[in-house]
């Protein structure tokens, strides 16, 4: 049996910024099927690159194995497809065509450029790639992005019958309780690892903070208690003190001006004090070992604007093509104020077509009508949202919203206070889908629009987002493949 071991492992990325890993110990069997979680920021893909030794680092990490890592690096995208996967890896073409096709894609795309395949089909590719390699120990990191529900399932089929072990990064909920059967938390102040799935994990993470929240008010009301009582002892000896100062009494007689038994009980008195103020003590430090992990999800604020039309949007007979080639069958459906829409199926079954459609952006084919009700504001979350730069009081001004309500929401969204002063452009895919979203929270909109909105997000600003449509009830439009957000968010799903 092959562990991976973990001693006393110390990193942190520069001297300015905090350390992900502090003196960190941790063993794993490398026939766990570990889901790795953890809030964005907090070292997940770095702790696979250092298990890759990619990074330097102190402490030590010991284990027998060879890694392969997913997604891998493609550093000439402009190549044919095939070509790119064999330059990273030895492998016969039958093999990498049957693993295609056990993930429902055609072959043809090892054919194409791999700049001009979807980000799905990207994907598929390097997960072919991937399945075909049973001599390595699998790093997986976010394998369900941009994939779609049928996609997704594929994967996690696959996962749950590899016999070997493997680590998997994602923050698709349903698709970690399917595949894991231990997870690992990344924490704030430590690594805390759970046997089961991220059912599992939640159950028990919710009782840990259950209990440390009581022991917390516990710890809490017996200071206050300790506290009082040490004051009325103040109180005491205080008063004491003036006797002191009083009329003397006859020598011995034990009356309540006796100087020699006010003293005896004052010493009495402030010994109890020094016992209540160390006891107090250990109570505050119990209560320091406390909450260190419980995660405060802070709830956003949307800017929804309520219609007072009734109906916000009408389809009807819709059909859009390629090359007259249609994407799907002739589609309607309406929006009423405070519906929330959504709209599922595979890759390349049309469903950002649908939404292009609307904001007058298809390029293709169109059949049927869509009306929107009069000056109808609408805010937009996109896929590709790379056009987003400068810095972000120019992006606030830029796009006439709020700056403070801004910086709230992405604050509140994980960004880091560090980060805001960077320009958009240099940011990290997650950060920048945080401006991307938190400017469609900001902008006051009758009708939300959100094209897969959780790609980049962790599990907890996926909560967060349930939390403010739940509170707010706005109209939406939205395409997603993530399905526990969508049972929880949508009035009605239709399917292409």
């Amino acid at each position: 049996m092959s562990k991976i071991e973990i001693k006393n492992l110390t990193f942190g990325f520069d001297a300015l910024t905090d350390l992900l890993f502090d003196q960190a110990n941790l063993v794993i069997d490398t026939q766990w099927k570990l889901g790795l979680i953890g809030r964005n920021g907090r070292g997940k893909t770095t702790l696979l690159q250092l298990l890759l030794g990619n990074y330097a680092y102190s402490g030590t990490v010991n284990h027998q194995l060879e890694f392969t890592y997913f997604p891998q690096s493609i550093d000439d995208k402009s190549q044919l497809t095939y070509d790119c996967l064999q330059e990273l890896a030895v492998f016969d073409q039958w093999e990498i065509e049957r693993e295609l096709n056990l993930l429902k894609t055609g072959p043809d795309i090892l054919w194409r450029s791999f700049d001009s395949l979807s980000g799905g089909e990207q994907t598929k590719a390097l997960l072919a790639l991937l399945f075909i390699d049973d001599r390595h120990f699998p790093l997986i990191d976010e394998p369900t992005n941009h994939l779609d529900i049928t996609a997704r399932q594929q994967v996690a089929h696959y996962l749950q019958t590899k016999k070997q072990g493997f680590i998997v990064v994602s923050h698709d909920r349903s698709f970690v309780d399917e595949v894991v059967d231990h997870v690992l938390s990344i924490e704030k102040s430590q690594l805390v690892l759970y046997q089961g799935n991220f059912t599992t994990y939640e159950e028990q993470k919710e009782q840990r903070d259950r209990y440390e929240q009581e022991e917390n008010r516990k710890l809490k009301k017996e200071v206050s208690r300790l506290q009082q009582t040490a004051a009325e002892k103040a109180e005491w000896s205080r008063g004491r003190e003036k006797d002191k100062q009083g009329k003397p009494s006859q020598k011995g007689s034990g009356a309540i001006y006796d100087t020699g038994a006010i003293g005896a009980r004052a010493a009495r008195t402030m010994k109890r004090s020094k016992a209540i103020a160390n006891r107090m003590e250990q109570k505050a430090e119990e209560k320091e070992n406390l909450l260190h992990d419980i995660e405060y999800i802070d709830p956003l604020t949307m800017n929804y604007q309520s219609s007072y039309h009734k109906q916000l949007l009408k389809v009807e007979e819709l059909q859009l093509s390629y090359a007259e080639e249609p994407l799907f069958d002739p589609l309607s459906f309406e929006i009423e104020q405070g519906q929330r829409l959504a709209i599922q199926g595979a890759n390349g079954s049309g469903k950002s077509s649908i939404i292009q459609f609307l904001l007058g952006e298809f390029k293709g084919e169109t059949s049927g009508y869509a009306t929107f009700s009069h000056d109808l504001s609408i805010s937009y979350v996109r896929q590709n949202y790379e056009d987003n730069t400068g810095t972000l009081p120019e992006f606030a001004q830029t796009h006439h919203l709020s700056y403070q309500e801004l910086l709230n929401n992405l604050h509140k969204l994980g960004l880091e206070r560090n980060v805001f002063t960077n320009r958009i452009e240099e940011m990290s895919m997650g950060q920048r889908k945080r401006v991307e979203l938190a400017k469609s929270l900001a902008t006051p909109a009758e009708l939300f629009i959100w094209d897969e909105p959780l790609n980049y997000l962790d599990v907890f600003n996926h909560k967060q987002l349930e939390e403010v449509i739940k509170m707010v009830q706005p109209s939406m439009l939205v395409v997603e493949h993530e399905a526990t957000f969508l049972q929880n968010i949508a009035t009605k799903i239709i399917y292409l």
